[in-house]
């Protein structure tokens, strides 16, 4: 015995009243129209039963069953049922194609049912084809905009000091962390061949208060002025607006417009 549970006969119950809804409209409330509806609907059942009934003595002749109907018997019923269906056809032309079109989306959609495993499969390669070469789009655009953000990211900053104490380079530290992209920076001493010591103790205090900034220090010797600012720049490919410096002194011989971009942290 087969036990349909509540839900399941709520839905059934729910399905059964839309459909009626459906033919109701169909029909305009016609309930000669509807009368005839229904009696198309049973005569086409009534003949379902009949051709199933034979299928079984075909397919399953061997299955057995408490009741029995002779072969003949059965043509002979459903000759009956179709010589009425046939009868109600030219009596009610009308109501027949009312029928049709209550039974074609009913029949459609008990298709897609029956074979819902192969509509899936058919939506699954549809969506897989449509989507193939957005797909493609997709990863590339992924690779460029992987590529272009380690680019960014690695970009690198210098600092030039005159041997500035660690507040100043601490304000310069806070500046790239707040404002900038890259975790990159050089801090550079423009030198006269005498070692900095004191400035590279300020540079460890600094990376261990920093850690996501990488820090390099560097000791160049010569003279800060245009010309020294060239040689960074193309040694490490970093552009000249990439390039920070202190507050000038009075002494300063250039203006800062002639250092080619290079921005002044205050």
């Amino acid at each position: 015995m087969t036990i349909i549970s509540f839900p399941t006969q709520r839905k059934v119950a729910c399905c059964y009243f839309y459909i009626t809804i459906f033919k109701c409209i169909l029909t305009k409330g016609d309930l000669r129209s509807l009368a005839g509806v229904y009696t198309f609907s049973f005569l086409a059942v009534m003949g379902l039963f009949g051709i199933g009934n034979l299928l079984l003595k075909i397919k399953r002749a061997k299955l057995p069953r408490p009741e029995k109907a002779r072969g003949l018997a059965v043509v002979f019923a459903v000759s009956l049922i179709i010589v009425a269906f046939i009868g109600n056809y030219r009596v009610n032309q009308g109501l027949f194609f009312t029928f049709i079109k209550y039974l074609v989306p009913t029949f459609l959609v008990s298709t897609l049912m029956l074979n819902r495993s192969v509509v899936v499969k058919f939506l699954i390669e549809s969506i897989e084809y449509l989507y193939r070469p957005l797909n493609k789009f997709v990863r590339l655009s992924n690779i460029y905009l992987e590529k272009l953000h380690s680019k960014i990211n690695s970009q690198e900053f210098i600092f030039f000091t005159k041997g500035d104490n660690v507040a100043v380079l601490n304000r310069v530290m806070q500046y790239v962390s707040d404002n900038e992209t890259t975790k990159k920076l050089k801090i550079a001493t423009i030198t006269k061949g005498e070692s900095n010591i004191p400035l590279t103790k300020d540079i460890k205090v600094l990376d261990r208060s920093y850690p996501e900034i990488d820090i390099e220090y560097l000791e160049i010797n010569g003279v800060f002025d245009p010309e020294l600012i060239e040689e960074p720049s193309n040694k490490w490919e970093i552009p000249k607006n990439f390039m920070f410096i202190g507050s000038p002194g009075n002494k300063f011989t250039y203006k800062v417009s002639e250092l080619g971009g290079v921005r002044l942290i205050i």
